[in-house]
């Protein structure tokens, strides 16, 4: 199973840990996506940017 994220708000004046887990998924900029293995790390790094990203099943 995976999971696509959609970066659904902007980065700019968030915590510079909430950056670097965004980056790290491929997100840089409003509107990138990205599949991601529906793992615990991949859960971990979705719940620190959660109010950041829209999340479905892909």
């Amino acid at each position: 199973m995976a999971l696509k994220i959609t970066l659904t708000k902007s980065l700019i004046g968030r915590l510079e840990k909430q950056i670097k887990t965004a980056n790290s998924l491929g997100l840089k900029k409003i509107g990138d996506t990205t599949v991601q293995p529906d793992n615990e790390a991949t859960q971990g790094k979705v719940t620190l940017i959660s109010h950041l990203v829209r999340v479905e099943n892909a």
